[in-house]
């Protein structure tokens, strides 16, 4: 079923009239909330109702719990979703084209500022969605976002003062809380070893609150070789460990500080060996009460915030 519609009158499913001040709404939409009216939007939203969680139309959206299937269809097929109203708003700002919309029922009148273009917005109960995507959406809103193609390392590297470059992360929410403190704490770009998660997994995105639209990152390839264009652009490869020989941070000189890459491994494991013997300086959070180490993402911040602790707000 679709039909053009206001969005406050997208906020119930029930039986109503087929039409709305002259306006075709062949989903049969009502527009009140808890008995009372609700006020009307004057732009028009065209909404497509969906009753069937394998319809086709709602493909981008199908078992997003399932980690494995994800990986093969939404790299291979150019696209990413995004779960909230403010994550897909920020990667409207960013730029990245929206393919389609899906969303609760009684929340279609959240999109209404929004400038939707060509781009379906398809709409159904809860209980749709949740047999849809293998989960219940309580945030009400997903949306289905083109990719766009990667910057190659070099092009990264130029820009930037400072970056993180991170070794076989593959802990999605460990990923996206390394975006948003990257993008918190003053530095420019994120480098990924061709073993890392997928920034732009639904998971790494919500946990990132968006921030890996606003954050430059690109793939560090062939592992660990490309550590040396990193060094050859300019900066200083500090490779966090928990070594007792390792540097405390605080004690890096203004010279290793000045274009400081901050090489992280993933989680339990560390760095490998060879990405450790490919640094220039081997570098330790100074830890209290017996704890060897923090989490990757909790180092990744203290780390950023100690680089950058005397920069200009």
């Amino acid at each position: 079923m679709s039909g053009w519609c206001r969005p406050a009158e997208a906020l119930n499913l029930i039986d109503a009239v087929p039409t709305t001040r002259g306006v075709p709404v062949t989903g049969r939409w009502a527009a009140s909330v808890g008995g009372r009216r609700a006020v009307r939007q004057n732009r028009r939203v065209p909404v497509h109702l969906i009753t069937d969680p394998d319809d086709e139309r709602i493909a981008d959206y199908r078992a997003l719990t399932d980690v494995e299937l994800r990986t093969r269809w939404e790299p291979p097929h150019g696209l990413f979703i995004a779960e909230g109203e403010l994550v897909l708003r920020r990667a409207l700002r960013a730029g990245y084209p929206v393919r389609s919309y899906l969303v609760d029922a009684k929340r279609v009148d959240q999109l209404a500022d929004l400038d939707t273009g060509d781009a379906p917005i398809y709409a159904a109960t809860p209980d749709v969605l949740q047999q849809a995507t293998g989960f219940h959406v309580h945030r009400g809103v997903l949306a289905s976002f083109r990719r766009r193609p990667q910057p190659p390392a070099a092009e990264v590297l130029a820009a930037a003062r400072r970056v993180v470059i991170l070794e076989d992360v593959n802990n999605h929410t460990n990923l996206g809380a390394i975006f948003r403190a990257v993008a918190g704490l003053g530095v420019d770009a994120v480098l990924l070893s061709p073993t890392c998660a997928d920034p732009l997994y639904r998971r790494s995105v919500r946990v990132s609150m968006g921030e890996v639209f606003a954050v430059p990152y690109a793939k560090l390839d062939p592992w660990p070789d490309a550590l040396a264009e990193v060094r050859a652009a300019g900066f200083t490869v500090l490779a966090m460990t928990p070594a007792p020989d390792a540097v405390p941070i605080q004690h890096l000189d203004a010279g290793q500080r000045a274009r400081a890459a901050l090489l992280l491994g993933a989680e339990g494991a560390g760095l490998t060996r060879a990405a450790m013997d490919a640094s220039d300086v081997r570098v330790v959070i100074p830890m209290r009460r017996g704890v060897d180490s923090l989490n990757v993402a909790a180092a990744t911040a203290v780390a950023c915030w100690e680089l950058g602790r005397d920069d200009p707000l």
